[in-house]
């Protein structure tokens, strides 16, 4: 006789919560098995509330990866703060994601300040990530530990380089989900639009070819997607790169124009790798002044003020 399948499903929210640049968003992929946020070495690459979705038969986990929580310099920032705090209500578990190379400074107690305040409910895993360039792991980790007494368990792994360890950590993740339908078509990565994902390939090229402060003064709207009318043509893409200055509009476009063909290489390359399409993508820049301060500007870009 053949094995009949459960109708009984499970599903819940897993928020990814941390400071700027600990490898949440890395974590996030990795838990999934295909790229669905930016990652840079820079901090605040992410801005925006991801929801990544994994789903087996009859179980589905959504995570929730949030943009670190940091003190807040503009309109911009404290959008972000909020995507944060947004992002821990009537979540299922929560994963706090800690960088062992170094010990917690003031942005990780803010951390732990805001998760003390959740429902002793909800369990919190300490994720120490990074563990293949830490110096002393275990001593950074118990560090963190001593921030926040209702920790249900402490990981220490590399979410970029020990696939393992993260797979171990999904499957556990799975055993605390209750009993519910789901919340997305079981074949969904993402709740993002195709074109909010490829904005946000282009931002994440635009920030690891510019450098200082220029990365975090850029934004990306992709303004005309066209599928392709034969099959050997390729996706159009046309997006915006939104700078503050005049003179930042010149750095990205660079001298007769090597920038800006860097920034679209790299991006087109990872969004034929993972659309499986070729790409003929066109880039634009334009400024807009002050952008982080503008409400409209905001809401444009798709964070909501």
């Amino acid at each position: 006789m053949s094995e009949q399948r459960s109708e009984t499903t499970h599903s819940g929210f897993i928020a990814i919560l941390g400071k700027p640049n600990v490898g949440k968003s890395t974590l996030l992929n990795t838990l999934l098995g295909v790229k669905v946020a930016p990652i840079t070495p820079k901090p605040q690459t992410t801005r925006r509330g991801v929801r990544g979705i994994y789903s087996t038969e009859e179980r589905q986990l959504v995570f929730v990866d949030t943009p670190g929580l940091h003190r807040a310099k503009d309109a911009l920032g404290n959008y972000m703060n909020r995507e944060v705090r947004g992002a821990i209500i009537d979540v299922d578990a929560v994963l706090w994601v800690v960088d062992l190379r170094r010990p917690p400074g003031s942005e990780d107690k803010d951390v732990a300040r805001l998760l003390a305040g959740i429902s002793p409910e909800v369990p919190i895993f300490l994720i120490g990530n990074k563990l293949d360039a830490a110096k002393y792991p275990d001593e950074a980790l118990a560090l963190y530990r001593e921030l926040l007494h209702n920790i249900s368990k402490a990981y220490s792994l590399s979410a970029l380089n020990d696939p393992e360890a993260v797979y171990a950590l999904r499957d556990e993740l799975l055993t605390l989900l209750p009993e519910g339908p789901f919340f997305f078509p079981q074949n969904i990565r993402s709740d993002q639009s195709r074109e909010d994902w490829a904005a946000e390939l282009i931002r994440e090229s635009a920030m690891m070819h510019l450098r200082e402060e220029l990365p975090y003064t850029v934004a990306v709207q992709v303004l005309e997607w066209r599928d392709p009318e034969a099959e050997s043509s390729p996706v159009y893409i046309l997006a915006e790169i939104w700078v503050e200055r005049s003179n930042h509009r010149m750095i990205v476009l660079g001298k007769g124009g090597k920038m800006i063909k860097e920034i679209g290489r790299t991006a087109r390359k990872q969004l034929e790798i993972f659309l499986g399409q070729r790409i003929y993508l066109e880039l634009e820049v334009a400024v807009h002044k002050a952008w982080r301060e503008d409400p409209e500007a905001l809401r444009e870009l798709g964070y909501e003020s």
